[in-house]
């Protein structure tokens, strides 16, 4: 993987003098994340100062991969990438600001969620990753804490450090991603070879997530993830999907049976019949079975009553009297 790492903005000032950063909100082991402005524009930003000098290489690659698949990505529901420009001892990508991510509102109580505003959450997701698929790319760690909302109420897909582009299907891939809540049956088996479908699962969890309001399949380890993901949906057998058995970490299973249709209307009792139906597509457990995005996309779920809500009208976070509760908020986020 090559990517030119340079400043887009115009060279006749230091991009350092272009943007301020006002205030931390948040640090991990190789990046601090600041909220600042455009200077020239008064525009809202978010800078990720990441790390250098910490590498043998000089940069880690996660950190590569973000910017080269945000320079290449341009979407409404993805991300923009505004500048990048080096510094002492960092790399700084120049974010826009979206003041919240909608595991924030998951968890949030207070707010209401109607059956037309996961709708539109949901479709949004679905165009984003849809964007990146026909982009040739995999994200490979889709989760509420990396759809981040913008202030008109857009959703936008995030953190791009695990992505990679779709290449030569022969090629041995790391089964090591995704984080674990999110991860699809084949990555649990610890699959070399696999497709969009991975994304395809992460996105499904999500919607059952949003319907829940509560994590879907929340292991505590790898070995119970198993466990956890085949009590909610039956183990699979090689007559659902052929060849399973095949994969590297497949054995010992316990065997649960598959649940029936009204055992999900109960698990889901809001949820409408093509809800039901759309949830179960994405989430097969073979996933050669699995829908794609173009099926997603097109599926009756999204023109059945109600509509999907216009995004300026979708539920916020609650604001916040002190501003370090605030900051509190944002410094779970993983960066």
């Amino acid at each position: 993987m090559t990517t030119q790492v340079i400043s887009k903005e115009p060279t006749n000032s230091p991009p350092v003098s272009k943007y301020s950063k006002d205030r931390k909100v948040g640090e991990g082991t190789y990046a601090v994340v600041y909220l600042g402005n455009q200077i020239a524009t008064k525009r809202k930003i978010a800078i990720k100062e990441i790390k250098t000098g910490i590498f043998k290489d000089g940069l880690d690659m996660s950190a590569i991969r973000e910017v080269k698949y945000l320079q290449e990505l341009k979407h409404a529901n993805v991300i923009e990438l505004i500048d990048v420009f080096s510094g002492t001892n960092n790399l700084n990508l120049v974010l826009e600001f979206l003041p919240c991510d909608l595991e924030v509102l998951i968890k949030d109580t207070s707010v209401v969620f109607k059956s037309s505003d996961i709708k539109s959450w949901l479709l949004m997701t679905l165009r984003g990753v849809h964007h990146c698929h026909r982009n040739f790319i995999l994200h490979r760690d889709l989760k509420p804490n990396n759809l981040l909302l913008a202030p008109d109420g857009e959703l936008k897909i995030a953190d791009f450090g695990l992505a990679r582009s779709l290449g030569n299907a022969n090629e041995d891939l790391s089964s090591n991603v995704v984080t674990r809540w999110y991860r699809s049956p084949e990555l649990l088996f610890g699959a070399k070879h696999y497709s969009v479908a991975v994304d395809m699962w992460s996105v499904g969890i999500i919607f059952a997530e949003l319907m829940l309001r509560t994590p879907y399949l929340p292991g505590k380890d790898d070995v119970d993830q198993l466990d956890v993901t085949f009590r909610a949906l039956g183990t699979p057998t090689e007559l659902i999907w052929p060849n399973v058995s095949s994969l590297p970490l497949y054995n010992a299973l316990r065997v649960y049976p598959p649940p029936s249709r009204q055992e999900l209307r109960n698990r889901f009792s809001a949820a409408t019949e093509k809800a039901l139906d759309l949830l179960i597509s994405m989430t097969q457990l073979d996933p050669s079975r699995r829908c794609d995005l173009t099926q997603a996309l097109l599926h009756d779920f999204f023109v059945e009553s109600p509509r999907p809500t216009e995004p300026a009208d979708l539920p916020k976070k609650k604001e916040k009297v002190k501003e370090e509760d605030e900051e509190s908020d944002t410094k779970r986020r993983k960066f």
